[in-house]
């Protein structure tokens, strides 16, 4: 037996989720319950991977099981990129092996294109724009990542278009920036609204139990979820709960679970959209990993993230939403001086599952156990693909994508605690600090 030590527990000013059209919640699971799958975890991850179970599986129930209520996790508060091109920031153009990235390429594409189409199908309301990015610099070095980027960009063969200070409020309102490269193929949502709807578009031999965090796993020839109302007993089971597959027993000390902070403001009046100019939606990463993004809305709001911390039981605290909104403020004063009173209505933490390698972890755990983890900040697009291929992957199928995420080495192992704590929080706190105006 398996005693799951810490379970899903988001704080509760998501701005996408409040913002988002209002669903009815499905049942907490209650009594015993048989199946032939089971799938933990209703992000996007879990979403794919249940729903691509369904299709290759017609007459095979398969259960879904969210410890939350759907659209409130780590899926629905990220920022809304998905983003096509291959970033390896430990590589010095940041595309490192060419084939490797090509791969890459292909695996967000290919999950771009799966969202895409489930939108189009289901009339899915998640604003989601075809809208590229911008990835702006300020310092010296950002301005170095930029030219770098570049030419991992030209070794690749994709475009981009660089934009100088003087035309990039034209763009995007402010001319706090020195330089912006502009690359055409990323994808904007509303994550929390796009999960939403995933979940309820799903077929209709998928069973969704939210609100169900399971706290023992019992292993053998089935595999036994128990949780407080009841229990699940399956003869296949599907983790796509990211570190929380840590807590499940499995790739244990590999995962490293990183809070970042996004705040929304309220809704700007014509005035002020009209002061700030620029095109009406947009969104931008910074050229320093520490530094902050940014988003104009559908709606004509000003998204702002920034700010880390290392949470090792994956379980939000107040005290970083507090500490944090303060840099905010002093983030969006400097890009936009000329909004002094536009006011956050929303802030709120969400966790990536990082590994310090960059790998995620697909295939099997143990026997009749699989898992597809740790999307390292890309849980839009590689999330959506690699649930979507390790059910295919389930049913037999094999393809070149398949047979790449099956090679990968998975997440490395991190040293011991305390040595694991200080160790991450210095890096924060340093890359933070190093980030200077980017930030």
């Amino acid at each position: 037996m398996t005693r799951v030590t810490s379970t899903p527990a988001d704080d509760l000013s998501c701005g996408w989720f409040h913002l988002s059209k209002q669903r009815k919640t499905r049942p907490s699971h209650k009594g015993q319950t048989n199946a032939r799958w089971v799938v933990v975890g209703a992000g996007f991850t879990g979403l794919a991977a249940a729903r691509q179970l369904a299709l290759n599986f017609p007459n095979e129930e398969i259960v879904l099981v969210e410890a939350q209520e759907v659209g409130f996790g780590p899926s629905g508060r990220n920022a809304g990129f998905a983003i096509d091109l291959p970033h390896d920031i430990g590589a010095e153009d940041y595309i490192g092996d060419l084939e490797t990235a090509q791969i890459s390429f292909k695996l967000n594409l290919q999950g771009q294109q799966i969202l895409r189409s489930l939108v189009e199908q289901f009339g899915i309301e998640c604003h989601m724009r075809p809208s590229g990015k911008y990835q702006a610099a300020i310092e010296d070095r950002g301005i170095a990542v930029l030219d770098a980027y570049c030419r991992g960009l030209d070794k690749l063969g994709q475009p981009y278009e660089f934009i100088d200070a003087q035309d990039l409020p034209a763009h995007i309102g402010t001319s706090f920036y020195r330089k912006a490269l502009f690359t055409p193929g990323t994808v904007l949502v509303q994550p929390s609204a796009l999960v939403k709807g995933l979940a309820d578009t799903l077929p209709s031999n998928v069973t969704l139990y939210e609100n169900t965090p399971i706290t023992e796993v019992e292993y053998g020839a089935q595999t036994i979820l128990s949780h407080a109302g009841g229990r699940i007993t399956t003869d296949k089971l599907v983790l796509a709960n990211n570190a929380f597959g840590m807590r499940f027993g499995f790739l244990q000390g590999t995962m490293l679970p990183i809070f970042t902070y996004g705040s929304l403001t309220r809704v700007l009046t014509e005035a002020e959209q009209a002061t700030l100019g620029g095109k009406e939606f947009w969104g931008l990463i910074p050229a320093d990993p520490f530094g902050t993004t940014l988003r104009r809305t559908h709606d004509n709001r000003l998204f702002v993230r920034n700010s880390f911390s290392f949470i090792p039981d994956g379980r939000s605290r107040k005290k970083y939403l507090d500490r944090f909104v303060q840099r905010h403020r002093t983030s969006f004063e400097r890009r936009f001086p000329m909004l002094p009173g536009v006011e956050f209505e929303y802030t709120w933490g969400g966790s990536l599952a990082m590994s310090r390698n960059h790998m995620g972890f697909f295939g099997e755990l143990a026997p009749n156990v699989y898992g597809a983890l740790c999307c390292n900040g890309l849980g839009v697009t590689r999330g959506t693909v690699t649930g979507s291929l390790l059910a295919d992957w389930l049913a037999g199928k094999r393809n070149e994508l398949i047979d790449f995420l099956l090679s990968s080495p998975g997440p490395n192992r991190n040293p011991p605690q305390p040595f694991l704590s200080a160790g991450v929080n210095l890096n924060l706190r340093w890359g933070q600090f190093c980030a200077g105006r980017e930030a």
